[in-house]
């Protein structure tokens, strides 16, 4: 069972990306990471992303002790912000396809253009672009409608990133996720937008109905920001596990955002002790060009040099 893990203090989280619907991209990150040891997998609400993220799982030969958790937000959170690109305004400098960590922004003839499905939303285009070309635009689904069909495909937890303030959006949309699914939630929350007060009394008040340890909180540093594989990256992300930690709330506690392989020993040093932690841009980054290659499932060098590295990321944090 997930909660095993968890309470295991053993878990290792793959997040694919919240945004990211990219099958292809997200059946081999789950093939991989399955076969490094990661035993918990985060995806897009999105049926075709969690069939391909299952198919990974079979490939990969481990399918036991492997659980996969599906993430939704609301307007205002990054994570399922999308970029556009107003080809009136592109110059074709190319600042953004150079600085896009998902390769999701291609060449046009008159300008660039974002591929949707790669796009998990990060920013980045749109602060490095000196033209004003790139504007961000939440990508919402209808909760009700989506959800169903992904839970009956079979999911272990379902993570709700609650970083907006309006707090009336949240709960509306947390007791729509809890009328939905008795399984595992996960509130993912940071301080972008919320102070620590702010941030405890919601996930007070977001618990308050739930049973003990059947609540995921997913502590987010600095959302997208784990490119580099250094303490000041993960500072963020620990100091904000350690706000959760602090309260001795009934939940499990997972590290995220700007997470990378110092943050277990960071969280240690500061005599914190997670359930685990989740890593999403440094995971995907370390392996990026090993899954593009068009021969990843079938050359075995390849593949050995992929799961080394994988391994070694996975490693580092259980």
């Amino acid at each position: 069972m997930l909660s095993n893990i968890l309470q295991a203090k053993k878990c290792f989280k793959l997040v694919c990306g919240a945004g990211n619907e990219d099958i292809d991209e997200v059946e081999k990150l789950v093939y991989l990471y399955s076969k490094a040891g990661c035993n918990f997998f985060d995806l897009s609400a999105n049926i075709d992303v969690v069939r391909a993220a299952k198919r990974g799982l079979e490939l990969s030969g481990v399918t036991e002790n492997r659980y996969l958790c599906v993430s939704v937000g609301i307007a205002g959170d990054p994570h399922i912000n999308k970029a556009e690109i107003n080809d009136k305004l592109c110059t074709k400098c190319d600042k953004c396809r150079k600085m896009c960590p998902q390769n999701a922004i291609f060449e046009d003839i008159r300008s660039n253009y974002v591929k949707s499905k790669r796009c998990i939303g990060c920013g980045r285009c749109e602060k490095f672009c000196t033209n004003n070309a790139i504007s961000m635009y939440s990508k919402e689904i209808d909760l009700e409608e989506v959800l169903p069909p992904i839970i009956s495909e079979g999911i272990d937890c379902l993570e709700f990133h609650a970083l907006v303030e309006d707090d009336y959006e949240v709960m509306n949309k947390w007791q729509v996720l809890n009328s939905l699914y008795s399984g595992m939630l996960s509130i993912c929350i940071d301080r972008s937008i919320l102070g620590n007060m702010k941030i405890l009394n919601r996930v007070k008040e977001m618990i308050k109905n739930r049973n003990p340890y059947t609540t995921i909180v997913q502590a987010d540093g600095a959302p997208m920001s784990g490119g580099e594989d250094n303490y000041k990256t993960t500072l963020q992300a620990v100091a904000m596990a350690e706000i959760i930690e602090n309260a001795d709330l009934p939940v499990y506690v997972l590290i995220s955002g700007g997470t990378n392989s110092k943050t277990l020993e960071l969280a240690k040093m500061c005599d914190l002790h997670p359930s685990g932690v989740a890593i999403g841009s440094y995971a995907r980054k370390i392996v990026r060009n090993y899954i593009q290659r068009a021969d990843f499932y079938k050359n075995q060098q390849i593949l050995d040099e992929a799961l080394s590295v994988a391994k070694n990321l996975v490693n580092s944090c259980m």
